[in-house]
């Protein structure tokens, strides 16, 4: 690991793309408009990039639907198209330090967690995908002998693709890989908050050999290109990680045109369960911590909600604020720092109202409390913790997507189960217990699509990763991913 000043001058050797990339290379929008990218950390102007719009996306969609119909990449041999794949890996590979370094100024995660999580995780699943490409086999129906029925999947043809800030390079490739693996083409709306390593895996991605037209970017705003991209004809899948707001509107435009395909992984509230039969008060402690406090809270699966059984309360919370004090926020570019600031000036206000509302609403504060905010400074806040909150508050109830927990307790695991489900979202869910049947039963009660015992967030391309209710459907990750960037078509040939 790089030291914070070695770190600091790779920063000033960085130069960012900042146009959008259509058909193998990168231009400006065609309005000439831009918005502004910038450092959280101290709001410095990293660029003024491409503000894309709906002749943006029009030209991106021919571009790739070109490329699709031209058939250089859907209809390539298998196992060239997964040599390609790895000799993009190869190139993140040997660019890992700048695209850690280049989401860690884009959107103030910490620069560790980058080097250790993000960029390894990315690499990862393009590799993992790019190994699935031979290896999709078709099948053949057991009809009577006088047919033969197969059935094969299929790319496609043009999938959008709309990722969130919070995750700017892993989200990414949780979905695009998949989908290039799959053969189709892509536009990718990147998140205007951090598009930055987006504009440049795609300029390593044509080094690689992925042709022109097959992977485009289109940075701009979400009621600009990524309105435009769900309303587009030529456009049959769209993808989205993003607020449940967002999916909803995504799935009426979705109706209002062609009535495309809409894969969504939206918010969360993600309960994490403490029972009296853990034996390592401690390790959950960590545990709850980090489920919170990572990544500054900005987390689609952060558990915010917590739940101790009655009997371990103070025993738990001595150990949880103990916890959550290493989460000092800090210099993202820092190795030590476990927490930079919130991804710009909206999330720190709107984070600060949420732990204002909880004020008012008579939670009662244990640690942190309302950000102190300097202009020019960052936009930092404080790892914030209330207790004697209820299901009553708003702050319980609705995504923050920053670093504020509510602690509540229960008394039974009928109880604990009751409260966990009590959420529009059902995104992830924590367990700590020693006991092996409880965990199975509570797991299979959990309305989640995803549960983690005595452990938090983990995990890897095997495993499949989204949720249900308010908070989505579809996968990314593991097999389940081709799902949806596949077409399943039946041939049936009469013999003889």
């Amino acid at each position: 690991m790089k030291t914070k000043a070695e770190w600091q001058a790779l920063r000033d050797t960085l130069t960012f793309p900042n146009q959008a990339y259509i058909n193998g290379a990168f231009v400006p929008a065609i309005s000439g408009d831009t918005f502004p990218c910038i450092n959280p950390a101290d709001e410095s102007l990293l660029a003024q990039v491409a503000s894309c719009d709906v002749a943006d996306v029009d030209n991106a969609v021919k571009a790739a639907t070109a490329s699709f119909k031209k058939g250089e990449w859907s209809q390539m041999a298998p196992g060239k198209r997964k040599r390609i794949l790895q000799n993009w890996a190869d190139l993140l590979e040997q660019h890992q330090d700048e695209l850690a370094l280049i989401d860690t100024l884009d959107m103030g995660k910490s620069i560790s967690e980058m080097v250790n999580i993000d960029v390894p995780d990315s690499i990862d699943c393009l590799r993992w995908s790019a190994e699935c490409i031979d290896k999709l086999y078709g099948e053949i129906a057991p009809t009577n002998p006088k047919n033969l029925a197969l059935i094969t999947r299929e790319p496609l043809g043009v999938v959008a693709i709309i990722t969130p800030w919070n995750y700017p390079l892993m989200m990414v490739m949780w979905k695009i890989a998949p989908a290039l693996a799959a053969g189709n083409s892509i536009i990718l709306k990147p998140s205007e908050k951090s598009p930055l390593s987006a504009l440049r895996i795609a300029e390593l991605a044509t080094q690689a050999g992925v042709p022109d037209g097959v992977f485009n970017v289109l940075p701009g705003f979400g009621h600009t290109a990524g309105k435009a991209l769900a309303l587009h004809h030529g456009i049959g899948t769209l993808a989205f990680t993003g607020s449940s707001r967002v999916a909803g509107l995504l799935m009426q435009y979705a109706g209002q045109s062609n009535m495309k395909r809409v894969w969504l992984e939206a918010g969360g509230k993600s309960p994490c369960l403490v029972f009296e039969d853990c034996a390592d008060i401690k390790a959950a402690a960590r545990g709850a911590a980090s489920a919170i406090f990572t990544n500054q809270g900005e987390v689609c699966i952060a558990c915010s909600r917590l739940y101790v059984q009655s009997s371990i309360k103070d025993e738990f919370m001595a150990a949880l604020l103990e916890a959550a004090k290493t989460y000092v926020p800090g210099d993202p570019l820092d190795p030590a720092t476990k927490m930079g600031p919130l991804v710009d000036k909206a999330q720190l206000d709107t984070v600060t109202r949420f732990i204002e509302s909880a004020i008012a609403d008579g939670a009662q504060l244990a640690l942190g409390g309302v950000p102190e905010y300097q202009a020019g400074k960052g936009f930092y806040a404080k790892p914030t913790i209330f207790t004697e909150a209820s299901h009553e508050m708003t702050f319980v109830q609705e995504e923050i997507f920053g670093p504020v927990l509510a602690v509540m307790t229960f008394d039974t695991e009928e109880q604990a189960i009751a409260l966990a489900n009590d959420s529009k979202y059902g995104l992830g869910a924590s367990i700590w217990t020693d006991n092996l049947s409880r965990a199975h039963r509570v797991s299979r009660q959990l309305e989640t699509g995803m549960v983690w015992v005595n452990t938090w967030g983990d995990g890897d391309t095997t495993v499949p990763f989204g949720g249900v209710k308010a908070s989505g459907n579809g996968r990314d990750k593991s097999w389940h991913a081709l799902e949806k960037y596949t077409e399943i078509k039946n041939t049936w040939i009469r013999l003889g």
